[in-house]
């Protein structure tokens, strides 16, 4: 057992993976722009040996964004990172109160995470802070981490509910 078990999808009456999940939309807009911003920078460099070094500042801001929503879906899933070794020799009943410990945890940490996510981007907008690479006011990038931290949050209640609700020891 690896993290709770994957829950069973509910038969659709739509083709499989056709259903329309947030982090889905959101994880693939985010690695397509930043596929295009990656290719119109080797394109510029290799025809005028000019440097889009800005873009460099975008492609960080999505591969975060696009971290945070792979978290909450992995979460969603329940194919959060775990080490089980030492897990998968315990009894049932203890596998399962120890993953509600590290969900538990993970949600701390994560609740610890948008606190003081929130506290940096209050103090980027208060001091007026730009970006180096655009000048574009800094805390249009660090807003999106508490924000993000709530959804994987979300997603972590979400399989503790459901884990809570399973039953079986």
């Amino acid at each position: 057992m690896t993290g709770f078990e994957p829950r069973p999808q509910p038969p659709e009456t739509l083709p499989p993976g056709a259903r329309f999940r947030v982090e889905r939309f959101l994880g693939a807009a985010a690695m397509a722009a930043i596929c295009a911003i990656t290719l119109a920078n080797v394109l510029v460099r290799y025809l005028t040996d000019i440097s889009f070094a800005f873009t460099e500042e975008l492609s960080v801001f999505l591969l975060v964004f696009l971290t945070f929503v792979g978290a909450g879906r992995a979460f969603l899933d329940g194919n959060q990172m775990a080490i089980t070794y030492f897990v998968e020799r315990l009894p049932r009943r203890w596998r399962r109160r120890l993953l509600m410990v590290s969900l538990a945890l993970s949600a701390l940490m994560l609740a610890l995470l948008a606190g003081y996510g929130v506290r940096m981007a209050w103090d980027d907008y208060a001091l007026e802070v730009t970006s180096p690479g655009l000048g574009w006011p800094q805390w249009l990038y660090t807003v999106w981490l508490p924000l993000l931290s709530l959804l994987v949050l979300a997603r972590i209640a979400q399989g503790f509910v459901h884990l809570w609700r399973r039953r079986d020891p």
